[in-house]
């Protein structure tokens, strides 16, 4: 892998934090799986999104925000540190081992650190990497813990599929994924929220606002929605959206030539798809993106019963609401059904920041931000001091002046790493071969241009080198 640097957090030294008078008491982060901006109020027409798009209405969609990997904990892992690293799953559970061995070389989480500032921390779902946030064959050992010291409750009832790992990848009923061969890619059974997984797991959720508004003090509540996840599995009512609609061509839909991260599809493969491949299947394909669809509204819905929950305790006025995606997601472009790439599709997912009088409420931004950003934002936003070992600058500026330019996102995987800016996306392999892709043609990410402009390639991997050492 490669040595972590720190960057200069040019804006925290412009930008003191809020008064406790303008600051907001609460966070409420909502993080969702797999969500690529397949959104209406990210300018896809056709999907039904009505909470999340009032969301943005009331609050700033980053148009262009990147995740720093295209993996659950890997990304899950820089939201909540605040700072690059761990490009894998496990990124989170070696930080936990390494801070139970050398707890003085590792800084505290975002959750550990609101805690120290007199928060009463909640997670429910999956947050981290494991839903519920711990370990052992069935993701349920207290024993554990995935972030030591920094929830005061992390919770995940599993219900009808029997542990967190059974949850994670349920389907209707308490059905169960243990062959992947043997469980359907896509899934509509007709019945209320609480058949699938997030059902159960968000009317918890809905029973900590209330408590957390009894015990009057400022709360942290992080809450894990898994749809769209894998297998794409939703209540049949929210298919009824798309059985009509039109969905457009697939863009780039081809497999790329060259060196490049293109895999295929193996976590989406293994499951029973009835001998179908989306890629040769035209049919195939629209069913998979209406089913995927579905499992947006239904996602869409959980996040409109905590808004409403929010609402009714009195608290929104009061709190910062975080809509964020931990990855994209392909759905045939590249002829990837997935993420795992370091394409535009597995890197850029949605991110809205909603809170009282925000300036400018419903316009949206293009500046290109980053997950490791909203550490310090929160921070900012709340009024308590940032640590000083964040890798990320506040949003605020972007916040309160939408048309800002923003700043190169940086993201990795396996022996790759990647810088996007304004114009250009460079795609660096460990074996010295490079992509270079001219972001503003209509090309797009499909045709390598790093032979024609060796400077652009010496200068975005100078950005590389500054961000995360050689």
């Amino acid at each position: 892998m490669f040595r972590i640097l720190s960057i200069p957090l040019l804006f925290l030294a412009l930008l003191p934090n809020l008064s406790a008078e303008d600051a907001a008491k609460n966070v409420l982060l909502i993080c969702v799986d797999d969500l690529r901006p397949e959104l209406k109020c990210f300018g896809v027409d056709y999907i039904h999104s009505p909470n999340i798009d009032q969301l943005a209405k009331n609050g700033r969609a980053f148009h262009r925000h990147y995740v720093q990997a295209p993996t659950c904990g890997a990304s899950r892992y820089t939201l909540l540190t605040g700072q690059y690293g761990g490009a894998g799953n496990n990124a989170i559970f070696d930080r936990a081992k390494k801070l139970l061995s050398k707890p003085e070389t590792v800084s505290p989480s975002m959750p550990a650190w609101f805690r120290q500032h007199g928060y009463t921390t909640v997670s429910v779902g999956k947050v981290s990497h494991h839903p519920g946030g711990r370990g052992g064959p069935d993701w349920n050992d207290d024993d554990q813990p995935e972030m030591p010291n920094s929830w005061d409750r992390h919770l995940l009832p599993a219900g009808e599929w029997q542990h967190p790992r059974g949850w994670m990848h349920g389907l209707a009923h308490g059905e169960i994924r243990r062959n992947a061969k043997e469980m359907d890619v896509f899934q509509a059974e007709e019945g209320p929220d609480s058949i699938y997984p997030d059902g159960i797991s968000i009317e918890t959720a809905l029973e900590q606002i209330d408590q957390l508004t009894k015990e009057a003090k400022s709360f942290f509540l992080a809450v894990g929605i898994l749809r769209p996840h894998l297998p794409f599995g939703a209540p049949k009512q929210y298919l009824t959206h798309y059985s009509d609609a039109t969905f457009p061509e697939i863009p780039h839909p081809s497999r790329p030539n060259g060196k490049t991260t293109w895999h295929g599809s193996g976590e989406f493969m293994k499951y029973n798809r009835w001998g179908q491949d989306p890629n040769s299947d035209a049919d195939f394909a629209l069913a998979v993106r209406q089913h995927y669809a579905a499992c947006v509204s239904y996602a869409d819905a959980q996040v409109g019963k905590l808004i409403q929950k929010l609402n009714q305790s009195g608290t929104a006025d009061e709190t910062v609401i975080v809509l964020w995606g931990d990855h994209g997601w392909h759905l045939g472009e590249h002829a990837v059904w997935g993420k795992h790439t370091l394409f535009e599709e597995s890197l850029r997912s949605p991110l809205i920041i909603s809170y009282k009088d925000m300036p400018h409420p419903g316009a949206s931004t293009k500046a290109i931000v980053e997950s490791i950003d909203l550490f310090p934002t929160l921070c900012d936003l709340t009024g308590i001091e940032m640590p000083n070992d964040v890798d990320g600058v506040t949003l605020r500026p972007w916040l309160t002046s939408p048309e800002k330019d923003g700043h190169p996102a940086i993201s990795y995987f396996r022996n790759a790493r990647t810088v996007r800016t304004d114009d250009y996306r460079l795609i660096a392999h460990s074996s010295g071969e490079s992509e270079l892709y001219d972001e503003n043609s209509e090309a797009g990410e499909t045709q390598n241009i790093a032979n024609q402009h060796p400077e652009a390639v010496e200068r975005l991997n100078r950005i590389l080198d500054d961000r995360l050492g050689r």
